[in-house]
């Protein structure tokens, strides 16, 4: 395996670092350099640091598992052992928004800083200074757009992060993408994972499976079942799934364990309450 990568992009405004599976963008404004460079200096270790713990990180979480030694790693665990009673879930649910997390931790302690983001493949850890706001927007797998998100500073959130079937990890649920607002991007992250596996039609026709490790034999889900493909649902289906997660991301939002959801199938879309979220399909379900 080749070292981390850094390089500038955009006339320097931004920050690209890689390491093996782990590629960040990195944007701030204020003292950029020193951000910059103590993003990459903090980035040089934490794929080593990871990769020493794998066999912990890759276990399920139980009452009594071992909190693990790295911070990285760390970060992980807290995120997960906190929804460790709603489904299946290893700190490995947490990992692309706890690399956030800690890359926008280092780059904050360098200087001062208006605004700041760590995108993490879509995994984003944010600041924002009081008065500043933060817009991005939704897109399908195919690059249709699906709304924005407006973000204020005042919203307290420092996470965003998406995950569902066509995403980069196996899921266990049908929901095309779930995007969470939370107060960090592990929590976001690991939030997003489950909410996702909650949008669900068990037993549905339409739906096929398989074990994880049958497609990944390295993969943390183990024997659980993954979705593999998902035919067209009518409208009362999809309003049947998308209720599912609706309800885990209203009950997680009310506990303050995130901050917003917006969900999303074949077409049909729902949001928990909160002026953060603007859809743009046509079929909004208020489930």
């Amino acid at each position: 395996m080749t070292g981390p990568h850094a390089s500038l992009l955009h006339n320097g405004q931004r920050l690209h670092l890689q390491h093996g599976p782990i590629d960040l963008i990195i944007h701030a404004e204020g003292n950029r350099k020193a951000a910059f460079d103590a993003a990459i200096d903090r980035f040089s270790t934490i794929l080593t640091e990871l990769v020493e713990e794998l066999d912990v990180l890759r276990r399920p979480l139980a009452k009594g598992s071992r909190r693990p030694d790295g911070d990285v790693a760390r970060r992980m665990y807290d995120a997960a052992s906190c929804l460790r009673f709603s489904g299946y879930v290893t700190p490995m649910a947490a990992v692309a928004g706890a690399v956030a997390d800690e890359v926008l931790n280092a780059i904050l302690k360098a200087g001062t800083l208006r605004r700041a983001y760590v995108n993490n493949g879509g995994d984003i850890a944010l600041h924002l200074s009081p008065g500043e706001t933060f817009k991005t927007d939704m897109r399908h797998h195919d690059g249709q757009p699906l709304g924005q998100i407006v973000i204020k500073s005042e919203d307290g959130i420092g996470g965003i992060a998406t995950s569902g079937r066509h995403g980069r990890s196996l899921s266990m649920g049908i929901a095309d993408s779930v995007t969470v607002l939370a107060q960090t991007a592990a929590s976001a992250d690991v939030s997003a994972t489950l909410i996702a596996n909650a949008v669900d039609l068990p037993g549905h026709p339409a739906v096929t499976r398989c074990a994880a490790h049958e497609l990944d034999d390295q993969s943390d889900l183990g024997a659980e079942r993954i979705v593999t493909g998902c035919a067209g649902l009518s409208h009362a289906d999809c309003a049947r799934a998308l209720s599912g997660g609706l309800a885990l991301a209203e009950r997680w939002q009310h506990a303050n364990r995130i901050l917003g959801a917006a969900l999303f199938l074949q077409g049909h879309s729902t949001i928990t309450k909160g002026p953060m979220f603007s859809l743009q399909q046509k079929e909004q379900l208020y489930v």
